[in-house]
């Protein structure tokens, strides 16, 4: 197992045994340089948001890894920077509006009727 495997399994673990909701992960390798995956995860509130970050931080730390940094603490989408993995811990609403799963796969093309009413402006 690769570092970068380990330390994913890590992260997706902690927030699976906290309950976290639609952990997605996302290898970014080939698309930008500064980290090789992305995982998404949801939580029910901002406490859980929080506490889902906290967890994420202790488990690595467990393993002997020191997160780079975490931002957003407290809101709605809260990131923890671990270099060759970034996980990305957002409310519910806040994942929606972001749609960051939609970005980092590449897929940023837009429904026809939002085109024809940037166009009439």
């Amino acid at each position: 197992m690769t570092h970068n495997e380990m330390l994913t399994s890590t992260i997706v673990t902690a927030l699976d045994d906290m309950k976290a909701i639609d952990v997605q992960v996302l290898d970014v390798s080939e698309i930008t340089s500064f980290t090789d995956t992305m995982i998404i995860a949801s939580g029910r509130s901002d406490v859980q948001v929080k506490a889902l970050a906290n967890g994420v931080v202790a488990a690595v730390k467990e393993q002997g890894i020191q997160p780079i940094g975490v931002e957003g603490v407290p809101s709605e989408w809260i990131l923890v920077d671990l270099g060759d993995a970034v996980a990305h811990i957002m409310h519910p609403t806040a994942r929606a509006y972001y749609q960051l799963e939609k970005l980092w796969s590449g897929d940023l093309s837009m429904p026809e009727d939002s085109i024809q009413e940037s166009a009439r402006h």
